[in-house]
């Protein structure tokens, strides 16, 4: 456990300073069929500063923490910052000041579970599947248990305390078909520990036989008619779409670096059903799986209207970025290790429900898809993306039909939002939400409703 406060070095920070003592931990532990294929703990942590002068930063950091090498860590991203503004001179502007105090602390209440209480939990959730489903040829089931905890100083005199923990319970089922290999996975699990995630093992019996009844669906599926489609995209891959294709093209630093949102500011983006927010921390009273309160350059977390009825009316900024548009920050500046400097990053982005009711669009497509996992996808900043599908349904005179192999969407995302002619009324959070992949990994959560609309499916 890190300190929690370091305001003993408020004294120290003599230019516009960020000082964060940083712990990640993590624990991975698998089983292939039956055997164990993964066992690992890590522990990273150490303490990193920044330093502004005059628009130049400097960044040091150090994997001791103790006094000397906090004062060490100082003086070197100090020594940075003179050091580049000698060179570039930039003649920029200090920032407003952002000032917060707070804890948020997610730690478990629970007893932590031993690594053999956990391989113990697996193996009973591995046995359920071998005997209850022999005709698989393959199965596999995982925890993964992530926590961030951070204390965080600015010269400003911001500070904030935080530890953030979310377990995911992994399980990929194959069978073989006609001499080919089928297979699907879930990601299950959500906020918290891995002593809160994982009671009984029977906890989550109801949702592998679920899995199981897609699989064996699957396996008797068929391809879908390649082409642009009258689609549903359930819950799951509207949340990667917000996400991937929409929000990274609004993330200030991509959109100086000429990213397609950069010419769409306050003009229509969308339908008018369409709202996309960056929520900070909490959905309708409920703390969200990646709560952010304050980020690492020390300001408080806001929500992020992206796109307002179909207009797109924000960036997400760090105080730079913010600076630059003439705008305020809202908490989006976040850093994955100690040894890394805060980027521009999502926290929980989707789009917000509709008045729709899931049955009643189905009913209103006469010859569409239904599409409810993908695994991957790749979009980059023009919002031209392509995701995996791996689990839909045909739809038939309104009616689901058979189930679909493996297929791909593709298109750009801005025109695939103007498509949309129903939003449903849920909204539902992905477990142990996503890790994004911008130069630094970082969690995410992701959620939205379903949305009805015409994208390219690949298929025959």
């Amino acid at each position: 456990m890190i300190t929690r406060s370091l305001k003993k070095y408020l004294d120290e920070l003599t230019q516009y300073t960020e000082l964060r003592v940083q712990e990640n931990k993590t624990l991975n532990m698998g089983f292939l069929n039956g055997n164990m294929v993964s066992n690992t703990k890590t522990s990273n942590n150490g303490v990193g500063a920044r330093v502004y002068k005059n628009g130049s930063w400097g960044f040091a950091s150090n994997s001791e923490i103790d006094d000397a090498s906090v004062k060490e860590v100082l003086k070197a991203a100090s020594n940075n910052a003179l050091f580049l503004n000698s060179r570039l001179s930039l003649d920029k502007e200090f920032f407003p000041k952002t000032i917060g105090n707070m804890e948020k602390d997610f730690r478990s209440n629970k007893h932590p579970l031993t690594q053999g209480e956990i391989k113990d939990y697996i193996k009973t959730i591995d046995n359920y599947i071998a005997e209850k489903y022999p005709n698989l040829t393959q199965r596999y089931v995982g925890v993964r248990g992530l926590s961030m905890e951070k204390s965080l100083i600015t010269s400003d005199n911001s500070n904030f305390y935080s530890f953030v923990p979310t377990t995911s319970v992994v399980v990929q089922l194959v069978m073989m078909k006609d001499g080919a290999p089928v297979n699907i996975y879930e990601v299950f699990g959500g906020a918290g520990e891995i002593q809160d995630q994982l009671n009984n093992p029977s906890d989550f019996y109801e949702d592998i036989d679920k899995l199981y009844k897609q699989l064996a669906d699957k396996s008797e599926g068929v391809y879908p008619k390649a082409g642009l489609r009258e689609i549903i995209l359930d819950t799951n891959i509207s949340g990667i779409l917000a996400h991937e294709a929409i929000g990274h093209t609004t993330e200030a630093d991509l959109v100086l670096g000429g990213s397609i949102a950069s010419e769409y500011m306050n003009k229509q983006v969308a339908s008018p059903l369409v709202s996309l927010v960056d929520f900070a921390h909490t959905y309708e009273g409920k703390t969200l799986t990646i709560p952010i309160y304050m980020d690492d350059e020390g300001t408080v977390a806001e929500d992020v209207v992206i796109i307002e009825n179909g207009i797109l009316k924000n960036y997400m900024h760090n105080k730079e970025s913010a600076r630059l548009f003439n705008t305020v920050p809202k908490g989006n500046a976040r850093a994955w290790q100690f040894s890394d400097e805060p980027l521009i990053r999502m926290r929980n982005t989707a789009i917000l429900p509709g008045e729709s009711k899931l049955e009643d669009m189905i009913a209103s497509i006469e010859d569409g898809y239904y599409l409810t996992k993908t695994s991957n996808g790749q979009a980059d900043t023009t919002s031209e993306f392509t995701f995996a599908v791996t689990m839909g349904y045909e739809i038939k005179n309104g009616k689901l039909g058979k189930a679909i192999k493996d297929s791909t969407i593709s298109g750009n995302a801005f025109d695939v939002l103007k498509s949309i002619t129903a939003i449903s009324d849920e909204m539902i959070w992905a477990g142990a939400g996503g890790m994004c992949g911008k130069k630094q990994p970082i969690p995410v959560g992701m959620g939205g409703p379903s949305i009805k609309c015409k994208v390219n499916i690949g298929g025959e």
